[in-house]
């Protein structure tokens, strides 16, 4: 399996302390920078206004198994925790400006110089699950309404 690294996202965030834990959950300016072989791939981006950016958590630690949430140990799979075997994250993120190859965005929470791996599309009938439960449903509930 390869992975191909399609740009690179220009962050705030220098050291993980300085990352929230959901990056919706304060407001920040970044920079993506897609490669310019991949600049293509933009096309009629300007026609929606959130993405889905995926990338590599490079910093993160690759042997984390269980993190403590709330005070309870839970399995590195039921979290959404950038420490994990492959550090695959994701981040809905508003589009502010597209300039070129260059997307300036809101909402991500990756720290600078994180690899870009991906962009998608965000689309509400499909990424949104009505029915969904449990603890971290809950608790994004609940860190949303702190931000308000």
């Amino acid at each position: 399996m390869t992975l191909k690294e399609i740009g690179i996202i220009h962050s705030p965030y220098k050291i993980k302390e300085d990352a929230p834990r959901q990056g919706r959950l304060k407001d920040n300016t970044f920079k993506i920078e897609v490669y310019p072989e991949y600049a293509p791939g933009l096309k009629c981006l300007d026609s929606i206004s959130h993405l889905m950016v995926l990338y590599w958590a490079d910093k993160s630690d690759r042997t984390t198994l269980q993190v403590d949430r709330e005070e309870e140990l839970r399995g590195v799979f039921a979290t959404r925790s950038p420490s994990r075997p492959n550090p695959i994250n994701h981040c809905v993120a508003k589009i502010l400006k597209i300039e070129d190859n260059i997307l300036t965005v809101d909402g991500l929470d990756a720290l600078d110089q994180s690899p870009l791996i991906d962009l998608k599309p965000y689309a509400p009938a499909i990424d949104i699950v009505e029915d969904a439960w449990g603890w971290a449903v809950e608790e994004t509930q609940r860190l949303a309404q702190d931000k308000e």
